[in-house]
C-alpha cells in the first residue's frame, strides 16, 4: 500500500503574504514542512502542489533547491490540484500538508498512518476533535475517495480539499483521531505576523530540525509570555479561502 505526501504551497497570503519562503533558522518555511513530512518514515513519494501563477515561480525554484518534485495546477481549485498530481504520481493513500505548518511532528503523522491503514477507513484527521495544537493536525483520505470527492465538491469545499469528507461524513467512513493531552490552546502555525514570532522564538530554541509535541509543550508551558504573542489570533471559517 503506498502512500503519497501531497504539500499545498502558494506565494499569495492575505495575512502574512509569502510566508511560505520565510527563513526559519536556516531552513525555509517549506523546507520544514518538507523535512518533517519525509521524517514521519511513512511516504513513498512527497510532492508541493503549487499554482500557475508567476508568483509561484519562486516556490518551484525553492522545490528544486531542496530537492522535492513539485506540480503546478489551478489558483483557488486546490482539490483540482490534488488531482493533477495524482495523474502523474498514483498512490492508494494521500497525505494532504499545507506550507504554513513548519512544526510538524514526524511521530505524529506516523502514528496517524499506521491507526489509519489497520483502520480500512475512507478518511482521518486528528482535527475533528481537536485536541492537537494548531499547526500539528494530520490528515489522510483514500485514493479512491478523493476521486469520488471530485465529483461531489465544489465551491470552497474545492478550496480545502477534503472538507467535502468530513461534512458529509455519514457517505463515508470518517475517523476522528483524539491525542492526549488536550493542547488545542496552541496555536503553531504560521498565518500572521504574531505566529512569527512565536515560532522563530520556538525555532530559536530547539534549531532547523523538526522537535516532537512532548518537548516543545513542555517548554512552552514554562514560558505562558510565548503562547500568548497569538493567542489572540483567530483562524479562519471553513468558507474563507
Amino acid at each position: 500500500m503506498t502512500s503519497l505526501g501531497i504539500i499545498q504551497a502558494r506565494m499569495d497570503s492575505s495575512r502574512l503574504p509569502n510566508k511560505v519562503l520565510l527563513k526559519l533558522g536556516s531552513r525555509t518555511v517549506l523546507e520544514r514542512v518538507v523535512l518533517g513530512a519525509r521524517q514521519s518514515g511513512v511516504l513513498d513519494e512527497l510532492v508541493v502542489a503549487t499554482t500557475v501563477e508567476p508568483t509561484d515561480d519562486a516556490i518551484v525554484e525553492e522545490c528544486e533547491r531542496i530537492g522535492v518534485p513539485h506540480f503546478r495546477g489551478p489558483v483557488d481549485d486546490v482539490l483540482g490540484r490534488f488531482l493533477g498530481v495524482l495523474d502523474r504520481h498514483e498512490s492508494d493513500i494521500v497525505l494532504r500538508f499545507t506550507a504554513d505548518n513548519p512544526l510538524i511532528d514526524p511521530a505524529i503523522i506516523d502514528l496517524a498512518h499506521r491507526v489509519f491503514v489497520a483502520s480500512g477507513a475512507d478518511y482521518l484527521s486528528t482535527s475533528l476533535a481537536h485536541t492537537l495544537p494548531r499547526g500539528l493536525d494530520v490528515e489522510m483520505v483514500r485514493t479512491p475517495v478523493l476521486r469520488q470527492v471530485d465529483e461531489l465538491a465544489t465551491d470552497h469545499h474545492r478550496v480545502h480539499v477534503t472538507s467535502y469528507i468530513y461534512t458529509h461524513a455519514e457517505q463515508f467512513d470518517v475517523i476522528g483521531l483524539t491525542l492526549q493531552p488536550d493542547l488545542s490552546h496552541l496555536r503553531l502555525t504560521l498565518d500572521t505576523e504574531d505566529d512569527l514570532k512565536l515560532i522563530e522564538a520556538i525555532v530559536g530554541r530547539f534549531g532547523d530540525d523538526p522537535v516532537d509535541l512532548k518537548t516543545l509543550a513542555t517548554w512552552l508551558s514554562s514560558r505562558p509570555d510565548l503562547v500568548e504573542i497569538n493567542a489572540h489570533v483567530l483562524q479562519k471559517a471553513l468558507v474563507q479561502a
